[in-house]
């Protein structure tokens, strides 16, 4: 049920896309982190440039472990930076303290797309979890010991799967949008040079078709589904 014909069709090409989107995204990071930024300015100081040259002067900046952990958390009004972004001066740094700098701005404006996601947030942890499970458990049970109530579970998982997948989706446009304003910003300030802005697109986009991937496997499960609810039906 789980591995069929149908899984190797829509689902295992997102995961290898996924899988591929996961090594050019370390191997652009890893490649422009070796290239120190003419202007030497860390990520923990590109990143205070830029709330202060949007007026955001309630925003903290904190440093956090690992490697590619960088995020900005609304709630708590924090960017955190992971060490190889918060300290050092790279051009790989300085394009991903940016980026996260965008999500801050995002939220001091309340651009719609972000709230929107950060409501979604609780349904996208639940269906992503539970949702494909009930709605397998549906499927065996319309099929094997009863077709109505099978269906209404089935239903149900795919309400709850259906809320991770439209948080998958608005979470492309949010990051683009974060990206966009990461590389005008860095400009209109003249952190960087035409050139390094050239390395920061390419490491941002790297980082961005990860969540391409993503969205089409969330996609791509849920059609599968949707598919084996209807075959099962004719």
């Amino acid at each position: 049920m789980f591995f069929d014909s149908s899984y190797l069709l829509f689902v295992v090409p997102t995961l290898i896309l996924s899988v591929i989107a996961q090594i050019m995204v370390k191997s652009t990071f890893a490649k422009y982190s070796k290239i120190t930024c003419t202007k030497k300015i860390t990520g923990r100081d590109s990143a205070a440039l830029l709330l202060k040259s949007n007026s955001i002067l309630d925003v903290k900046i904190e440093a956090v472990g690992g490697s590619l952990t960088d995020h900005y958390d609304p709630g708590s009004k924090v960017l955190r930076l992971s060490k190889p972004v918060y300290g050092e001066n790279s051009i790989a740094a300085v394009g991903v303290a940016a980026h996260e700098t965008g999500h801050a701005i995002q939220h001091a404006v309340s651009w719609g797309p972000l709230a929107l996601r950060s409501t979604l947030v609780p349904v996208a942890n639940i269906g992503s979890m539970f949702g494909p499970y009930i709605a397998m458990a549906g499927l065996i049970l319309s099929t094997q010991v009863d077709g109505m109530i099978g269906q209404l579970i089935f239903n149900i998982g795919i309400c709850l799967f259906s809320g991770a997948v439209l948080f998958y989706v608005i979470t492309l446009p949010v990051e683009f949008n974060a990206s966009s304003r990461a590389i005008a910003i860095l400009r209109s300030n003249n952190v960087l040079s035409d050139d390094e802005l050239k390395g920061v697109k390419k490491v941002l986009t790297a980082a961005a078709m990860t969540y391409v991937a993503s969205a089409l496997t969330a996609l791509m499960s849920l059609f599968r589904l949707i598919l084996l609810s209807r075959n099962r039906r004719h």
